[in-house]
């Protein structure tokens, strides 16, 4: 049976639309997801979505509200009461806080902090202190810390004391008495534990950690080889300062795929719906501008063949085929390279043979496909031009010969192209399918053109 997402959307606009009393109204809506009632909101007008915010309660409007796009949270915080506001604020994730209030105007955003409670104060500046590019700046202050020379008893204690404001309580992480990172421990290990049992002998010393300042991009492959549902934040003392849950490592990883996606397709950045023309129109145009050139390379290269062109135009007709086929290589190649790149530890050995394996696979392709072309454009131009087989398959085999060329060299350029941008410290997405597919268009024409020049024209003499 086919699996459909339920859409409970029409339901809950019936109830948040009814007459029924507000406490009635809040207990039919607390058994949907806050995902569910986020999706909700840009249904509302402004009034009902006033009036929803005034009928819920603030753990229930806070977890919806992290479920919503932080511009749109941001449009919606700004409809009702500012001391509302403020206190839904106080009660979102930190990292969520400081995503909505970047989209907050700057006079609406002072008074949001001002009005919010000291703990998120303080715990915001922690964040809004690092840069956009630093994994600190995605952390979130939700966990659960506890001194490591406690007994089992007195931790349950403190987990029990922390739990009323942090329900990130799976994983507890261990401190020392000047706030340094000690270790952690799973829950379930404190909860089965004897009373009088050491503490000491169920921490994990050796978990994993990032310091705040570290880069995304230089991190975000530690963090993906660990299979855990938070990782501390330290400081440059050592001092954890908070965690990345494994939901925001998830969106890291999507956002970073997102923009290597929008560098592939030639942009400088992603781009959304709500984009202003100007700015789509400033990511494009540069690279468009770049290509523009390149294909006046490749265009003039193809005039430098003009004799070749006139004296047999019948390989016209199969022009776009090696182009295609060298981009499509040149592009598999590029994704793979790029994906391989992401391991930092790479030798010159690796990337020697990775080079290698790629044009191993490229001739294996072209081989397959060039004996392909060899048969199929032979029996093409023979039956359905009227030339003779001798023609019609000196023909094909040079287009065979030029695909498998074509193929192999354009393997080799889609790996060594990001391979170089790596070594000059430049992000290699950026040598991406536009580029690359240019590239490889000048590598198939000097290569189609050029084989036809000396084999069909010079060897065989078979200019018309």
């Amino acid at each position: 049976m086919e699996n459909k997402t339920q859409n409970y959307t029409p339901e809950i606009l019936k109830i948040i639309r009814s007459n029924t009393s507000p406490g009635i109204m809040r207990n039919k809506l607390e058994d949907y997801h806050e995902n569910d009632l986020a999706e909700v909101f840009p249904e509302l007008t402004v009034k009902e979505r006033v009036k929803l915010c005034r009928i819920l309660d603030l753990d229930m409007l806070s977890d919806i509200f992290e479920h919503t796009d932080e511009k749109e949270a941001a449009e919606y915080l700004n409809e009702i009461d500012v001391k509302k506001a403020a206190l839904i604020l106080s009660a979102m994730e930190t990292d969520a806080v400081v995503d909505v209030l970047q989209m907050v105007p700057k006079d609406k955003k002072n008074l949001f902090i001002e009005l919010m409670d000291d703990d998120a104060r303080k715990d915001i500046a922690v964040i809004a202190s690092f840069d956009e590019e630093e994994i600190g700046s995605k952390m979130t202050t939700n966990c659960i810390m506890i001194r490591e020379n406690l007994t089992v008893k007195q931790a349950m204690s403190s987990l029990i004391d922390q739990a009323a404001k942090n329900d990130n309580i799976s994983t507890i992480f261990m401190v020392t008495d000047k706030q340094t990172f000690y270790g952690a421990m799973d829950l379930k290990d404190l909860i089965i534990a004897r009373q009088d049992q050491p503490l000491e002998d169920l921490i994990v010393t050796s978990y994993p950690y990032v310091y705040g300042n570290e880069l995304i991009d230089d991190c975000i492959e530690k963090l993906k080889d660990y299979s855990e549902d938070s990782i501390p934040i330290l400081d440059n003392e050592n001092k954890l300062l908070g965690v990345i849950t494994s939901q925001s490592m998830v969106d890291l990883v999507d956002d970073e795929m997102g923009e290597d996606y929008a560098k592939f397709a030639g942009l400088t950045a992603e781009e959304d719906l709500k984009e202003p023309l100007r700015e789509s129109i400033k990511k494009r145009l540069p690279w468009l501008l770049v290509l523009l050139g390149l294909g006046m390379v490749v265009s003039s290269v193809v005039g430098l063949f003009e004799t070749v062109v006139s004296q047999l135009t019948l390989i016209m007709c199969f022009q776009s085929l090696i182009l295609d086929m060298a981009g499509n290589v040149g592009t598999q190649s590029l994704a793979v390279t790029i994906r391989v790149l992401m391991d930092e530890s790479l030798t010159g050995k690796q990337k020697f043979e990775l080079v290698l394996k790629e044009m191993k696979i490229a001739f294996s392709n072209g081989f397959i496909l060039g004996v392909l072309s060899f048969v199929l454009i032979g029996l093409y131009i023979a039956l359905f031009k009227g030339k003779s087989f001798l023609f019609a398959y000196a023909v094909s085999g040079c287009i065979g010969a030029s695909l498998l060329l074509a193929m192999v060299i354009s393997g080799a350029v889609g790996t060594c192209i990001p391979l170089f941008f790596k070594k000059i410290h430049v992000d290699p997405a950026v040598a991406s399918g536009p580029l690359i597919t240019t590239v490889n268009d000048l590598v198939a024409v000097v290569s189609y053109y050029g084989l036809s020049w000396i084999l069909l024209i010079n060897l065989m003499h078979l200019a018309g």
